[in-house]
């Protein structure tokens, strides 16, 4: 009696291959661009705020001096720089007339250089 060997069907090597992985590879890479785009704007929105709260005291500094003032703010602009954390902030105050001549308007705009950060107004009156 003879036996036959019948030979075996090729089998598939495990893997993957080159296609899969490349898909895969991109899928990682669109991942990861999201997630750095995401961690920008957080960065930025952090920037963002530090800045603003920097740029409220300025301000509020500025307003309280001239409403602890004794006398009526004089109408007209000035630029007093103010530092905080390290930074130098330009605060242009501007003081104008209001109809009622007992009260005055005065503007607080906040100056990151050239780049407004923060305007902040308020009405002073006499005491």
């Amino acid at each position: 009696m003879r036996l036959h060997c019948t030979p075996s069907p090729v089998t598939r090597a495990a893997g993957f291959t080159l296609v899969e992985v490349l898909v895969a590879l991109a899928i990682v890479a669109v991942a990861l661009m999201a997630g750095l785009q995401a961690s920008a704007a957080l960065i930025r929105n952090a920037q963002r705020q530090s800045d603003i709260l920097l740029a409220q005291l300025c301000a509020e500094n500025e307003l309280v001096k001239i409403r602890l003032a004794r006398q009526m703010p004089a109408i007209g602009d000035s630029s007093p720089s103010c530092e905080q954390a390290g930074r130098t902030l330009t605060v242009a105050l501007a003081v104008r007339p209001t109809p009622n001549p007992t009260f005055r308007r005065v503007d607080a705009l906040v100056l990151d250089g050239s780049s407004p950060i923060l305007r902040l107004s308020t009405i002073v009156g006499r005491r």
